[in-house]
């Protein structure tokens, strides 16, 4: 049978949010950012162990009680200069003390997507556990799309016809993701099923929920921390 692995990759700056520290780390309805997606990750009862993959250069993790997550939480420091070579990384640094499997499951995770909601973890594993390729939450896209012209101009309305928004979790077999992603140029590849795309696969959409928000932005720090108070991930 087999085994369920997350992943989290948080060696970036998050520098798009305008604070000093790195984004993981900001302040968070009582914990910093990253607390909450490893909580959601580390109590789902199908998930073995959570690994956090970290700058070499951290010096935040360690400021931080992470004792609550016992011997499931696996901290490496194999960080990349993008989020695909940190992911990679992390895949080839698992520690040979754990045994993975070529089959075996990975759900990489956002760890500026503090707002994972158990429901849609678990949703999530039974769409795929049983398909091919794999998949991810997505949402469709909603608004109407705009493409500009280089001085922020509208110029066309683009179709949102079978247009999705892609979140995390993303969940591919351990061989599956290593290969996509090692064929895949990282400095380009934005996302891990962009990768596996890339390998001719379709990975599955499974519909996610507004809730799981990506922090980017100010704003997005304080939305998310009204969602989180008002216990709506749960």
């Amino acid at each position: 049978m087999s085994k369920f692995f997350a992943l989290i990759p948080a060696a970036g700056s998050g520098s798009r949010i305008g604070k000093t520290q790195p984004k993981q780390y900001l302040a968070l309805a009582g914990h910093p950012m990253i607390y909450h997606a490893i909580h959601t990750l580390c109590r789902a009862p199908r998930i073995t162990h959570v690994f956090v993959i970290l700058s070499p250069n951290d010096r935040s993790w360690s400021q931080h009680d992470w004792s609550e997550f016992s011997d499931k939480l696996v901290v490496l420091n194999c960080g990349g200069a993008t989020r695909a070579e940190s992911v990679l990384n992390g895949l080839k640094a698992i520690p040979s003390a754990i045994t993975i499997n070529d089959h075996d499951w990975m759900l990489v995770h956002d760890a500026a997507r503090p707002c994972l909601s158990s429901t849609q973890l678990e949703f999530l594993m039974d769409e795929i556990a049983d398909d091919d390729t794999g998949g991810l939450l997505a949402i469709p896209v909603a608004d109407t799309l705009k493409r500009s012209d280089m001085n922020h101009r509208a110029i066309s309305t683009e179709s949102r016809e079978n247009l999705w928004q892609a979140q995390t979790p993303q969940m591919f077999r351990y061989h599956l993701l290593v290969n996509a992603l090692s064929q895949a140029n990282t400095s380009q590849v934005t996302d891990d099923a962009s990768a596996v795309e890339a390998l001719d696969r379709r990975p599955k959409l499974v519909l996610g929920d507004t809730h799981n928000l990506k922090v980017t932005y100010p704003q997005d720090l304080i939305l998310a921390e009204l969602i989180l108070q008002k216990g709506e991930k749960s």
